[in-house]
């Protein structure tokens, strides 16, 4: 707030008063001067919400915001954060998007990719353990196992149990015979989420057609 315009609402016998050189004068500036700091942040305050424009200090606190906040570990105050600003700012960037597709295979392989900034999870219902679910993790992503582990228990459906496990390892025997393929979407980019990272949308099949039982 300027001084002119704090002068504007003192009663008329202090602005008479308010003269260069005055003590009310230099009251007035001071006035100035501690509101500036202030109004530069409101004058720019939607740059605090918004994912790729908020100071690196404040996108984990966005993350509780979009309920991504489970990437965050609670390590001791002085342990490194637990994934780079870049991807943090990606996961609040798509937060919405990945709320809708919660508790689905699309919304768990999109969320450990935008996360890791590695493609090719590989997610299996074996056919002997209903209601389970194997996280397969490629080996470019084997750094980052217990973030991938916080992620799949929130993102899993609740009533399913999950295993996470390195592609490499061993693995269960008789698996089944060519199994068919799920219709998935197209994989995200791969390397480092660096500046806005997208995810394409899930593919949708087309609506069915009409019973043969309803007349026509």
């Amino acid at each position: 707030m300027r001084r002119a315009a704090i002068e504007r609402l003192l009663p008329a016998a202090y602005q008479r008063a308010s003269v260069p050189g005055s003590v009310l004068f230099a009251l007035l500036e001071v006035m100035e001067a501690l509101h500036a700091p202030d109004e530069a942040v409101l004058a720019d305050v939607d740059a605090l919400f918004a994912p790729y424009r908020a100071p690196d200090g404040f996108v984990g606190y966005l993350t509780r915001w979009v309920a991504m906040d489970h990437v965050l570990a609670s390590p001791r105050p002085d342990a490194p954060p637990a994934l780079p600003v870049g991807r943090l700012r990606d996961l609040v960037a798509h937060g919405a998007h990945l709320a809708r597709w919660r508790g689905t295979p699309y919304g768990m392989r999109s969320a450990l990719e935008l996360a890791t900034g590695v493609t090719g999870f590989v997610l299996d219902e074996p056919v002997d353990r209903p209601f389970h679910l194997v996280v397969r993790v490629p080996p470019a992503a084997a750094g980052s196992l217990a973030l991938i582990s916080r992620i799949v228990a929130a993102e899993k459906p609740a009533a399913v149990t999950a295993e996470v496990v390195l592609l490499g390892a061993t693995e269960p025997a008789d698996p089944p015979a060519d199994p068919e393929p799920p219709v998935d979407p197209p994989p995200l980019p791969t390397g480092p989420a660096v500046g806005r990272a997208s995810v394409p949308p899930p593919r949708t099949l087309p609506p069915p057609g009409p019973s043969a039982e309803e007349p026509s």
